[in-house]
C-alpha cells in the first residue's frame, strides 16, 4: 500500500552534527550489532520490478528507434521526404528525431536534480511513468513532424527521472545481502527492453506507418509501472532522513517507515521492523545526515569524493563503451564481426559485468543527504557523455583516422583502471550508512 505521510511540525530531538565525520566511539555502531536483514524474496520482487520497468521502456525506446527510422522513410510519412536529396536541413531533423529523447534525457536530469529530494523517488517514478505514458501516445499519433519531436523529447525526460529514481528506490528498499543484484538486475531489464524494442519494430516495420505502433506498444509498460508505484511505499530511509532534517513529525514519520520496511521486506521482518528503524535512524544521524546539504557543499569534503568516483566511473565507461562502438562497426564491417562472435560475445560479456558494477555501485556511493542531487548529476554525465561520443567521433574519426582514435581509447582504458584501483572502494556488504562512514 502507499504511504505518504504529510510534513507536519519540525522535530528538534534528533542530534544535529554537521561535520559529517565519525568519531571513534560511535564506529562500533556501524561494524557490529546490527539487526539481522530478515526478508522475504517474493516480498522483495514487486519492490524491484516496478521500478525496473523504467529500465525496460528505456531500452525499448533505443530498440524500437531503430526500426522506427526505417518505417518513418516509407512514402507519405513524416520523414519520408528527408531521405533525398540529402542535405543539411534534413540531417539535422533526423537528428532531432533519432535523439530526441536523448536531449529530453538530458533535460530530465536538470530536473531530477531540483525535485529529487522534494517529492521523494517513489512520486519521482510516478511522475516518470506518467510521462512515458504521455511521450509514447503523443509520439505514436503525432500528426506533424513537430508535434513527433515534442513527443520524443517529453519520452526522453521520463528516462532522465526513471534512470535517476529507479536504482536510488531499489538501492534504498532492497535487503544489504541482495542489493547489488537487484541495483544490477535493472541492468538487464535495459538489454531485455532493447531486445523487445527490436522484436516489435521487426515485426511491425513493413507495416504502413508501422513506426506508430512501434510506439504506441510501450503505453501499457507505463500504466503497469505507474499503478505499481502508486501502490508501492516510499523508501524508508527517504522518510528518516525528512525525519533527522526536521521536514515531519518524528512518530508519523518512523510509523510510516516501520510500515514501509514491512510492507517491502515481507512477514518475516514485522518483528524487527522498528529496532530497525531505530538502527537507521541513529546511523543516518552518526554519519551527519541532520543538516540539508547546499550547492557549495555538493563539492566538498566526502560529498566532492562521491561525486568524482559516480562522474569518473559513468564518463570513463560512456567514452569507452559508446566511442568503441561508433568506430568499430563501419571500419570492421559485420562480417569480420560475426565471424569473431565468440570473441565478441566474451567481450559483450565483460562490457556488460562492467556496466552492471557500475549501475550497482552508484546509488550506493553517495550519501544519502547528497544522494538525490549527486545521482542526478551522475546520470546528466551519462548522457552528456553519450551524446558528445556520438556527435563528435564521427567527425574525429574523419580528422585523425581510427588508428589515433583507437589509441585515445587505449589510454582512456588504463586511466580508468588506474581510477578504480586506486580510487573507488569496495561496497559488497555493508549496509548504505556503512559505506558512508567508512568509505567516504
Amino acid at each position: 500500500m502507499a504511504l505518504d505521510p504529510e510534513q507536519q511540525q519540525p522535530i528538534s530531538s534528533v542530534s544535529r552534527e554537521s561535520s559529517g565525520e565519525i568519531s571513534p566511539e560511535r564506529e562500533p555502531l556501524i561494524k557490529e550489532n546490527h539487526v539481522p536483514e530478515n526478508y522475504s524474496v517474493v516480498a522483495a520482487i514487486l519492490p524491484f520490478l516496478f521500478p525496473a520497468l523504467g529500465g525496460l521502456l528505456y531500452g525499448y525506446e533505443i530498440g524500437a528507434t531503430s526500426c522506427a527510422t526505417i518505417s518513418l522513410q516509407e512514402p507519405m510519412t513524416l520523414l519520408s521526404y528527408y531521405a533525398v536529396p540529402f542535405s543539411a536541413v534534413a540531417f539535422i531533423k533526423w537528428n532531432f528525431m533519432t535523439s530526441g529523447s536523448l536531449y529530453g534525457a538530458l533535460f530530465g536530469s536538470i530536473v531530477a536534480f531540483t525535485i529529487a529530494d522534494v517529492i521523494g523517488r517513489r512520486k519521482e517514478l510516478i511522475l516518470a511513468a506518467l510521462l512515458y505514458l504521455v511521450g509514447a501516445l503523443v509520439t505514436a499519433l503525432a500528426p506533424t513532424y513537430s508535434v513527433l519531436i515534442i513527443g520524443r523529447v517529453i519520452y526522453g525526460v521520463s528516462v532522465g527521472l526513471a534512470m535517476h529514481a529507479a536504482p536510488m528506490y531499489i538501492a534504498e528498499t532492497a535487503p544489504s545481502p541482495i542489493r547489488g543484484q537487484l541495483v544490477s538486475l535493472k541492468e538487464f531489464f535495459i538489454v531485455l527492453g532493447m531486445v523487445g524494442g527490436y522484436g516489435i519494430g521487426s515485426l511491425t516495420v513493413n507495416v504502413h506507418s508501422g513506426w506508430r505502433y512501434m510506439y504506441a506498444t510501450s503505453v501499457p509498460l507505463a500504466v503497469i509501472m505507474g499503478i505499481g508505484m502508486w501502490w508501492l511505499p516510499a523508501s524508508p530511509r527517504w522518510l528518516l532522513l525528512r525525519v533527522i532534517q526536521g521536514k515531519g513529525n518524528v512518530e508519523n514519520q518512523r510509523e510510516a517507515a516501520i510500515k514501509s520496511l514491512c510492507c517491502l521486506r515481507g512477514p518475516a521482518f514485522v518483528d524487527s521492523a522498528a529496532e530497525q528503524v531505530n538502527e537507521i535512524l541513529a546511523e543516518l544521524t552518526f554519519v551527519g545526515e541532520d543538516k540539508e546539504v547546499t550547492f557549495g557543499e555538493l563539492f566538498q569534503g566526502k560529498c566532492l569524493k562521491a561525486l568524482i568516483i559516480g562522474g569518473g566511473l559513468v564518463l570513463f565507461q560512456q567514452l569507452i563503451m559508446t566511442g568503441v562502438a561508433v568506430v568499430v562497426i563501419d571500419r570492421l564491417g559485420r562480417r569480420p564481426l560475426l565471424l569473431g562472435g565468440v570473441g565478441g560475445m566474451r567481450l559483450t560479456s565483460c562490457c556488460c559485468s562492467c556496466t552492471a558494477a557500475l549501475c550497482g555501485l552508484l546509488p550506493e556511493i553517495f550519501p544519502l543527504k547528497l544522494r538525490g542531487r549527486g545521482l542526478s548529476l551522475a546520470v546528466l554525465v551519462n548522457f552528456g557523455a553519450n551524446a558528445l561520443v556520438t556527435f563528435a567521433f564521427s567527425p574525429l574519426k574523419e580528422l585523425l583516422g581510427a588508428g589515433i582514435l583507437f589509441c585515445g581509447f587505449g589510454v582512456i582504458c588504463v586511466l580508468s583502471l588506474v581510477f578504480i584501483f586506486f580510487i573507488v572502494p569496495e561496497t559488497k556488504g555493508l549496509t548504505l550508512e556503512e559505506i558512508e562512514a567508512k568509505c567516504l
